[in-house]
Formats: structure tokens, sequence, C-alpha cells
């Protein structure tokens, strides 16, 4: 473990500018913050454009935040993600992926149920529509995450390539 804190923290202020060529802003896993992400016996988050790898844990939350993003206009958000052969502990738990504007805003989720013999990259993604946010409207951040913490069951083999955020109108 690489300090006294076991989670992954990003210390980085992100702005939303779409990535040169894919027409999304494209979030590195090392930008994200990832619970228990520092401590090598449940994950390993590399630098630069490798996965974050899930060995096991109970409770997973991979979180992030974008400012900038334009309150009057629609977004989606999502992971872009693949299982290990060695995967375990999928199928039984959905995972939820959750977007709201500013601190105060509603969450809108997305259940998402993985299919455990899926061997190639997929995405878990989900919309925030701006007719659905009314107490945060004028904020520009707009937070998000992938969350499996009500099960308690152990899963594990879990690849997190990135994250994205999409301008939709």
């Amino acid at each position: 473990m690489s300090s006294n804190n076991p989670h992954h923290i990003a210390n980085f202020q992100l702005k939303y500018k779409e990535t040169p060529g894919a027409g999304k802003m494209v979030i590195q896993p090392q930008y994200l913050n990832i619970v228990w992400g520092r401590d090598d016996r449940y994950w390993n988050v590399r630098e630069g454009s490798m996965p974050a790898e899930l060995y096991q844990v109970c409770w997973l939350e991979v979180t992030g935040c974008v400012d900038e993003t334009n309150p009057k206009k629609d977004y989606e958000v999502g992971f872009e993600v693949s299982l290990a052969p060695d995967a375990f502990g999928w199928g039984a738990s959905p995972l939820y992926l959750m977007i709201k504007r500013g601190k105060e805003g509603k969450f809108a989720w997305t259940k998402f149920q993985v299919n455990p013999d899926e061997n190639q990259k997929f995405k878990i993604f989900g919309k925030l529509l701006r007719t659905n946010q009314s107490s945060s409207g004028d904020d520009k951040k707009l937070y998000f995450g992938l969350y499996e913490v009500w099960s308690e069951k152990w899963k594990g083999g879990l690849r997190i390539h990135n994250a994205y955020v999409q301008e939709l109108n």
C-alpha cells in the first residue's frame, strides 16, 4: 500500500473538453476516485492509458466530477469496462451508474446487469437530461459514479478502461 489513505483520490479539477477524435471527453482511471484503489490487495490503478484492475472488493465505488459542462444540454456518462478471464461475483448483483448536476442535484441512475460470461469490452452508461434537473439547474459540475455497495458480496476481475462524458445536444 502506498499511503495511509487506502482510497485512490483524483486530485485533478477536470473541465469538460472533448478528447480529439472521440466526440466525447475520455477520462483515464487515474483521474477517478476509487474506494480502496490505493490498496494493492483490492485494486491496481496505473498511470497512463492502462485500465484500473479490480482484484476483489465487496464495496465497489468509482466516482468522478467534470466541471464546465453546459446546464442547458443533455449528457451521456459511462464507463468502458471488461472482465478478466478469472472474474467472479458478477451477474447476481446489478451495478448502478449515477449522475447528477451539482452537489445538490438529484441523481439520475441506471441499473445495469453484468453478464459474467462477457469476454469483450462493454459500456455501462446512463443519461442526465436537463429536464430532470430542477434544483441545481445552473451548476456546471457533473458528478457521476459506478456503484455496487448493497449486496456485500465479493466481486473481482473488473477492468475499468476509462470513463466518458458526452454532450448529447
